[in-house]
């Protein structure tokens, strides 16, 4: 019994700490590597590139000729779609991520454990980060490929990926509270996919608001995705002015305050 007493307290301080004497920080890197971990190995990384691949295919290349008798570049118009649609991919992968982790009851151990209840949202966040750096980075290389240059500096180029990270973080924030207040992968989908569909469809990513219906004008012009879009582009041309970007920035505080919102009431039905 000794010897095994003495086994056990060896293991213990070769390992180096116990249960109760890991810092938070400790707690938040091993749920992130985690987190990262799985996105690898579930092919998530995978999606990130093809998911702008399929778009530039099945928008640029039929297009870019119409566009072009409009005297349009398209590759230049194109890119904020396909930058904002890896950041709507990066947010359902969050809101899934979420949802699958309190439908296999996860979210119940990590409760019964010496653990703060911020460090789960905020792992989650960690990893749905690195996803969203991934998927733009990808973006970038389709955008270039396909003839997009950028023409507003240093500076644009700082404002374009600024603000393209600031949309990402608040709608992988209002993923992730939409995920654990939903309950099940089935209606987070649903509840994810179907507002980024009718909302970057409706948009000025893909075709100019005088391409639509007159009476849907004033939506597709004014909709969050079509004022992130017309900012991506003013940044990208080097126009720092508000009057191009104030709308879009406007509508990030509303997407942060609605994130704030649904984390925090996810945050509590986790904690039921």
């Amino acid at each position: 019994m000794g010897t095994d007493h003495s086994v056990a307290t060896t293991t213990t301080q070769l390992v180096g700490t116990t249960p109760e004497s890991i810092s938070a920080f400790g707690q938040w890197l091993a749920l992130s590597r985690r987190g990262i971990v799985h996105i690898v190995k579930n092919g998530e990384f995978v999606f990130a590139i093809v998911s702008p691949l399929f778009l530039a295919i099945c928008f640029y290349l039929p297009l870019r000729k119409v566009m072009a008798l409009q005297g349009i570049d398209y590759a230049q118009f194109l890119m904020p779609i396909i930058v904002l649609q890896s950041v709507g991919f990066a947010a359902s992968s969050a809101a899934m991520r979420s949802a699958i982790d309190g439908d296999k009851g996860i979210n119940t151990r990590f409760r019964v454990l010496p653990m703060n209840p911020a460090i789960p949202p905020l792992a989650r966040l960690a990893t749905n980060t690195t996803l969203l750096c991934v998927s733009v980075i990808f973006a970038t290389i389709i955008c270039l490929i396909i003839g997009w240059r950028p023409h507003g500096g240093v500076a644009g180029l700082a404002a374009l990926y600024g603000l393209s990270l600031l949309i990402g973080v608040a709608g992988s924030l209002l993923a992730d509270g939409l995920g654990m207040a939903a309950g099940s992968p089935e209606a987070t989908s649903q509840a994810t996919a179907l507002p980024l569909l009718i909302l970057g469809m409706c948009s000025t990513g893909f075709a100019t608001a005088q391409s639509f219906p007159t009476w849907l004008q004033p939506f597709a012009r004014n909709q969050p995705i079509s004022q992130w879009a017309n900012a991506l582009r003013a940044v990208d041309a080097g126009d720092f002015s508000w009057y191009s970007i104030g709308p879009a920035l406007w509508w990030c505080v509303g997407l942060s305050v609605v994130a704030a919102i649904a984390l925090g009431f996810g945050v509590r039905k986790a904690g039921r």
